[in-house]
């Protein structure tokens, strides 16, 4: 599966959108994250593993902890690449405007 399908399909899920709300500050343990949900520890995993797969989150282990953070290069390129084949006279209209603020 291409990654843009990957990352739309991610990104479907609320739950996998929360995650990666949560990680926006940092890297965070498993555990602190399945805490942060009422849902089951084996629903995050697979959640967690949907993103990791899609390349919007990344793990490092530690020990027997594993800790995750986000991969915000991922979803910017994705959107970013969808938004210019969509309404590329808005990506120019923006980047124009934001050349005027700059000067």
């Amino acid at each position: 599966m291409k990654t843009a399908a990957r990352t739309f399909q991610a990104l479907a899920d609320p739950t996998r959108r929360q995650i990666l709300q949560e990680l926006k500050d940092g890297e965070l343990a498993a555990g602190e994250i399945v805490a942060r949900f009422s849902i089951s520890a084996p629903a995050i995993s697979r959640h967690l593993s949907i993103l990791e797969t899609a390349e919007l989150v990344s793990e490092r282990r530690e020990g027997n902890r594993i800790f995750y953070s986000l991969q915000p290069e991922t979803l910017a390129s994705v959107l970013g690449d969808f938004l210019s084949a969509v309404c590329p006279t808005q990506i120019v209209q923006r980047r124009k405007s934001n050349s005027r603020r700059t000067r």
